[in-house]
């Protein structure tokens, strides 16, 4: 069996009775970064063997943990927050599973564009999750498909290349396209910005951002 376990986004009481029960009777978790994971770990005095479990090393590691897990190994997959296969590692191993016979459970729990979404105000009945841009190559032409969507837009992106991005959406989608912009959320300093994409960029060229981010932009 392997348990696809979703860790809080922020507040470490998010996260659910069954979830730490999965995790305390695993014989295994894998880890994106096991010193991260240890911090949760101790904090509910969770005891399980870690194991290293992120992009650099997926490649080379999947198959051999499915091989485990389907010949009867019960194994936890968490990240460092969130729902692991969210833009972060996941995938690979529930796919590599999944063709070997193996089962494979993914509990509810904590993602960071949920929140985001409900509290952007904008429509959240039909949305679309682009998670974070192409950096560099296919950016443009994925800016320009996102700008013909009709549904809300929700991404992840970087402190440092928010601004950046909020710029290139507003050339692609119109600097009056209305939108918001939360970071920490679950956190102590959690914030949501909301108004068009020009009055956001405004304000975090005013006030640059710290923490995670999720950009919720209506739909055309």
């Amino acid at each position: 069996m392997l348990y696809i376990v979703p860790t809080p986004v922020g507040n470490l009481e998010d996260i659910t009775l069954r979830a730490l029960n999965v995790l305390r009777k695993v014989e295994l978790i894998l880890a994106e970064d096991t010193r991260t994971s240890s911090v949760l770990l101790k904090h509910y005095d969770i005891h399980t063997p870690l194991r290293s479990h992120h992009k650099f090393n997926e490649h080379q590691t999947c198959e051999r943990e499915a091989e485990e897990i389907a010949a009867g190994k019960e194994v936890a997959l968490i990240s460092d927050a969130g729902t692991p296969g969210i833009s972060d590692p996941g995938f690979m191993l529930v796919r590599a599973c999944v063709q070997r016979g193996a089962e494979v459970q993914c509990l509810p729990g904590a993602t960071a564009f949920v929140p985001a979404l409900v509290d952007s105000g904008l429509p959240c009945d039909r949305f679309f999750f682009e998670g974070f841009l192409p950096q560099k190559k296919g950016r443009q032409t994925r800016l320009q498909q996102l700008a013909q969507a009709e549904h809300t837009l929700i991404l992840y992106e970087s402190p440092y290349r928010l601004v950046k991005t909020l710029e290139q959406l507003a050339e692609y989608l119109g600097a009056d396209r209305q939108a918001s912009v939360s970071r920490e959320i679950s956190k102590l300093h959690e914030d949501t910005q909301r108004g068009t994409l020009d009055e956001l960029i405004a304000h975090f060229t005013a006030t640059p951002p710290k923490g995670e981010i999720v950009i919720v932009v209506a739909g055309k």
